[in-house]
């Protein structure tokens, strides 16, 4: 299903923005000349469609809000212009009405690193309006330490870990934050870098401790493509002791 939305994605964008959108970056995601966010998620919700899995499909999205995140605690939506207008920044609530004006006008479950790490009054805010309703996943804010996972569990700031194995630098650091976070009622989503080999180990980890949740980049690049097929070889393996965990992603069957 991804791949067909993806490839699906690649025709929309081709005719809407001509064939130079459609060239990829280093984890394989397009990156059209887009004007505004809500553009994006439509482009997303008419793959979708065209792919024939309209209401099976949900998105997830990584802000990683740190990138434009300014001084004062401002946030400016248009900071790849030099010029951008500063009385368009955002305040972190007046960020977090975006957010949730997204779940509200589209199958979003899982929105990631909204805030900058050290914003920690925007982050307890959106646990609070949104946390019921989607997984808000701590990266920069978390990295993969437990006791970062401990703090933020202390103040309410997030539901979900983003685990890199190289962000804490070894695989028994790692499952100590996962089961730590599991133990708080988390998600836990296993993650690429953006400079990856085509090593499949992640894909292992993430069946391995149950997590239900990868992230790994398009299915195009072959350093991509080799963590699915590693997903699928597993499943394979399983055979009928595989489920599918489908909406429960968060609290899979293992």
């Amino acid at each position: 299903m991804g791949a067909e939305v993806y490839h699906n994605l690649k025709s929309i964008i081709k005719k809407q923005y001509g064939m130079d959108a459609t060239n990829v970056g280093d984890e394989g995601g397009f990156a059209p000349s887009i004007q505004d966010n809500f553009e994006a998620l439509n482009l997303l919700v008419e793959a979708i469609k065209a792919a024939g899995h309209d209401g099976k499909v949900k998105i997830g999205t990584d802000i990683a809000a740190s990138e434009f995140f300014k001084e004062g605690g401002m946030y400016d939506l248009d900071f790849k212009n030099k010029d951008s207008d500063k009385s368009k920044w955002l305040k972190g609530d007046q960020l977090v009405k975006v957010y949730m004006e997204f779940v509200d006008k589209y199958p979003m479950v899982s929105i990631e690193d909204p805030f900058d790490q050290d914003d920690i009054a925007a982050w307890t805010n959106m646990q609070k309006e949104l946390g019921s309703k989607i997984q808000i996943v701590g990266d920069d804010l978390l990295v993969t330490n437990p006791k970062r996972i401990a703090w933020a569990k202390e103040h309410d700031a997030c539901n979900a870990l983003l685990l890199k194995v190289n962000q804490i630098g070894s695989v028994t650091e790692s499952i100590e934050a996962v089961k730590l976070a599991q133990s708080y009622g988390w998600g836990v989503m296993v993650s690429h870098r953006s400079g990856e080999t085509e090593d499949t180990f992640i894909a292992d980890l993430v069946v391995g401790l149950g997590t239900g949740q990868i992230k790994t980049g398009s299915p195009c690049r072959s350093e991509r493509l080799a963590k699915y097929n590693q997903i699928m070889r597993i499943e394979e393996e399983l055979g009928t002791n595989a489920c599918f965990a489908g909406v429960h992603f968060r609290k899979p069957c293992v």
